[in-house]
């Protein structure tokens, strides 16, 4: 991944990633203006296959300011493009109890943008504690063995 333009920075808090896809993503001329100057944000973002197609949702693209009559709606939903294997594999995951398709990040490969998909189970409460309660065990353990 080079030039990483976007993060979703609750994945890895709320999900186990238990593998990643690349996909591509159908976008018109002012996103792609407004993704090359950092307005993008996947946060809230999801992914779902209806009909065979992968759509992500609540991914905000912030209007171009030199974009007028060409601008979209910031939330719309945007087509990703995956092999049709790809799409029948990720259903069939999908459809396993506890699975979701989630945004990890956002990144041009060359002059293309992609976005990077997990195949993430949903954390429970005890789980994210336990995590938390990891972190900071190794970090007074740094500090205090300096």
């Amino acid at each position: 991944m080079s030039n990483i333009i976007a993060k979703n920075p609750t994945a890895m808090h709320n999900y186990f990633i238990e593998d990643h896809i690349e996909a591509g993503i159908v976008l018109s001329g002012t996103e792609i203006k407004s993704i090359r100057a950092g307005k993008v944000n996947i946060k809230d973002s999801y992914v779902s296959i209806i009909k065979g197609e992968c759509t992500i949702h609540g991914m905000h693209i912030s209007p171009y300011e030199h974009g007028n009559i060409f601008n979209k709606d910031p939330l719309r939903d945007r087509k990703l493009l995956l092999h049709k294997s790809e799409i029948r594999r990720l259903v069939g995951l999908i459809k396993q109890k506890g699975y979701s398709l989630i945004p990890i990040s956002l990144y041009f490969k060359g002059s293309f943008v992609k976005i990077e998909l997990g195949i993430a189970k949903g954390k429970k409460l005890y789980d994210k504690r336990e995590e938390i309660a990891k972190k900071d065990a190794e970090l007074y353990i740094k500090r205090h063995m300096n």
